[in-house]
């Protein structure tokens, strides 16, 4: 008897991440369901799309009942700290009502698929260390409240329903294709008009005096499918590079991609309410039980998006 081919249902297909996820599981023999509020025409032939509505229970349900997938793995949500500050009722809504749509669908159905849901480094309290599984959460954004939300009630169904329910919390990732409302596509576009311009030029930034962590995003996706692939779904892991990098530095990197004399001007506006110092991965929990690992250097990452914008320009 030939063996069936898994599926994943990827809710939020045409965001940045969604994209990278499903290629990871395409690539590892898996069928590609992929859901957003509406099609995206430049999407690959080998997802099989289906617009739903997060937000309408109904949609939601129907499709989860119609393609029966082995896995689904969200990624519909509002993951901009800084969008959640002007949108927080939005970032509420999307975050913890959407989930919350997914686990009554699953519950419903009372069908065993395994649920990824993506949490966020957002939702710890600062501290002067690098960040492990034990942390407190506290979190000082609407989107870091948001996601605990989401946590808690992913925590809520798999002890009361015993749902198969996994939860990750990534740090910083990045790559091709990320909006430039976040801080390396912003430096990496600016960057490439000033060189594509031909002429010297200004890049406006926000507060250079925090590190993250980041990844690129290929290798936090690798991460998720190794997580819903593996059987204990209560197990929580964080997601990073256990580096913690300057965004000085890293901006420096990027200002030196081009041949063409830059200022750089900061501006208040791109300032955060509320902004931790330092957030960096402690990454040993999800290297010791599972085996993963970055393997793409940041700085390559870079040059691709800087290629990329340069290309697009």
């Amino acid at each position: 008897m030939v063996e069936k081919m898994k599926s994943v249902l990827i809710f939020g297909i045409g965001g940045f991440v969604g994209r990278y996820v499903a290629k990871e599981f395409h690539e590892n023999g898996y069928n590609i369901y992929g859901s957003d509020i509406a099609c995206s025409l430049s999407l690959p032939d080998w997802i099989d799309f289906q617009a739903a509505d997060l937000l309408n229970i109904d949609a939601v349900s129907e499709l989860i009942a119609k393609t029966k997938p082995d896995i689904i793995i969200n990624l519909a949500a509002i993951s901009s700290v800084w969008v959640s500050w002007n949108m927080p009722q939005t970032t509420m809504q999307v975050n913890v009502i959407g989930a919350l749509n997914i686990l009554e669908a699953i519950r419903t159905l009372d069908i065993g698929i395994k649920v990824l849901f993506i949490g966020s480094s957002e939702e710890f309290q600062a501290v002067d260390r690098p960040i492990d599984e034990q942390v407190p959460l506290n979190a000082n954004n609407p989107y870091g409240i948001s996601k605990m939300a989401q946590a808690k009630f992913c925590d809520t169904y798999r002890s009361k329903y015993g749902m198969k329910i996994y939860y990750v919390r990534p740090f910083n990732h990045t790559g091709v294709g990320q909006s430039e409302s976040f801080v390396l596509p912003s430096f990496c576009k600016q960057v490439a008009q000033i060189e594509m311009s031909g002429k010297p030029g200004i890049i406006k930034v926000g507060n250079l005096s925090v590190a993250r962590d980041f990844c690129d995003v290929r290798d936090v996706t690798r991460a998720y499918r190794m997580i819903v692939e593996s059987d204990k779904c209560a197990n929580t892991y964080n997601v990073g590079s256990g580096t913690a990098y300057p965004l000085i530095d890293l901006l420096t990197f990027i200002v030196s991609l081009s041949t063409k004399s830059i200022d750089i001007q900061v501006d208040p506006e791109r300032f955060r309410p509320a902004e931790n110092q330092i957030i960096q991965c402690d990454n040993r929990y999800i290297k010791r039980e599972l085996g993963w690992e970055p393997r793409i250097d940041l700085y390559d990452t870079l040059r691709d998006m800087y290629a990329y914008y340069c290309r697009a320009t």
